[in-house]
């Protein structure tokens, strides 16, 4: 497995799918003329087990709400894209059908239509049913390092692919990160929710292509707990935030305590309490951007009020002549995809003539 990751063929793939979206920025544009050249020095640091990540950028990010990102150097992007390329197959055939986040042919949108196809099918006949929705605390600060390798060795017998995940899990992403954008924002972050202040073996940063596969593997054992020995057989999860369908509400009262109880004992983890409950379904289910009911999707209050802020700012930069119609298109082409997969005709041509108008300022 080493040999064909560390191969010229899987890092020029690697390079190339690193490329898409980022073909315009410096660090892209930089390696570009020289790629050949780079794939090569990172071909034989790997092979000689010399390679080291370089230093993590740091930046903060408000919406859907606070986050930090560590954004990985350019040339580690493509080593763990690298790795991503060969280890994913392997891992992939693991994974239960209805864990959503980064899987080819997933997404928010396949869980959104799912978890309505499973609501028709099990309210039908008038039956009363309930919904847990829940998430975990504090999820990527608190993945346990060590914990998550012996996981990944559970799958992964190669000793110098497991050498690289070493490389990339065990550093800490935060010692030397250079903090960019607006540095204020780091004051406004709780400290639970930042690796700067994460536990000593604890946290994956959240930007890496490598820590959203490596959340699937943390989060697997939960999945296998809840359809195997809970027995619950419409359960959908997206990264940390998950769903689960059943009747009576006492059976998911019951799944509160047990799925708490799991994730102390085997993945140090706790549920969010405060996030967690239980509700009728004709409540509607808050899931990834959408309100969610048996017989129609809505969006979500917050994704349509962040739009509004969006053609506000817009609307003031095109006057000042700072910003670039091509990528106002983009952002709001971003937005009505997002609002294409719900019932949201009246919504989109209430801001169908007002965007018109501001695409052709």
């Amino acid at each position: 497995m080493f040999n064909e990751l560390t191969s010229f063929k899987n890092l020029y793939f690697a390079y190339k799918e690193c490329l898409k979206r980022k073909r315009n920025t410096k660090s892209a544009r930089e390696i570009e003329p020289i790629y050949e050249k780079i794939l090569w020095k990172i071909k034989r640091e790997l092979e000689n087990k010399t390679w080291q990540p370089k230093p993590y950028r740091a930046f903060v990010v408000k919406e859907p709400g606070l986050r930090e990102i560590f954004a990985a150097d350019f040339q580690d992007r493509i080593v763990h894209h690298a790795l991503f390329r060969i280890i994913n197959p392997i891992l992939e055939l693991t994974f239960i059908f209805h864990s959503y986040a980064c899987r080819k042919k997933k997404g928010t949108h396949l869980a959104v239509k799912n978890l309505q196809k499973s609501l028709k099918k099990y309210s039908k006949y008038g039956r009363q049913v309930y919904f847990l929705k829940a998430d975990i605390k504090s999820f990527f600060t608190s993945i346990d390092k060590e914990t998550l390798i012996k996981l990944i060795e559970r799958k992964i017998k190669d000793g110098g692919v497991i050498w690289l995940i070493k490389k990339i899990v065990l550093i800490n992403p935060a010692k030397e990160a250079t903090k960019t954008g607006s540095l204020s924002l780091f004051n406004k972050l709780p400290k639970h929710k930042s690796l700067f202040w994460a536990e000593g073996g604890k946290g994956l940063p959240i930007g890496n292509l490598t820590s959203q596969l490596f959340a699937n593997v943390y989060l697997n054992p939960l999945d296998l707990f809840i359809k195997h020995t809970l027995k619950a057989k419409y359960y959908f999860r997206y990264v940390d935030d998950f769903v689960i369908l059943d009747t009576p509400a006492r059976k998911l009262e019951n799944y509160i305590k047990r799925i708490n109880g799991f994730l102390k004992k085997n993945l140090l983890l706790e549920l969010h309490l405060e996030k967690t409950f239980i509700r009728e379904i004709e409540e509607g289910i808050d899931f990834l951007g959408y309100i969610v009911r048996p017989d129609y999707i809505l969006v979500r209050k917050r994704v349509v009020k962040n739009f509004k802020k969006k053609i506000s700012k817009a609307e003031k930069k095109l006057r000042e002549r700072i910003l670039d119609h091509d990528l106002l298109r983009a952002t709001l082409n971003s937005y009505f995809a997002h609002f294409n997969h719900a019932n949201s005709y009246k919504l989109k041509e209430k801001f169908k003539l007002k965007l018109e108008k501001l695409l052709n300022t």
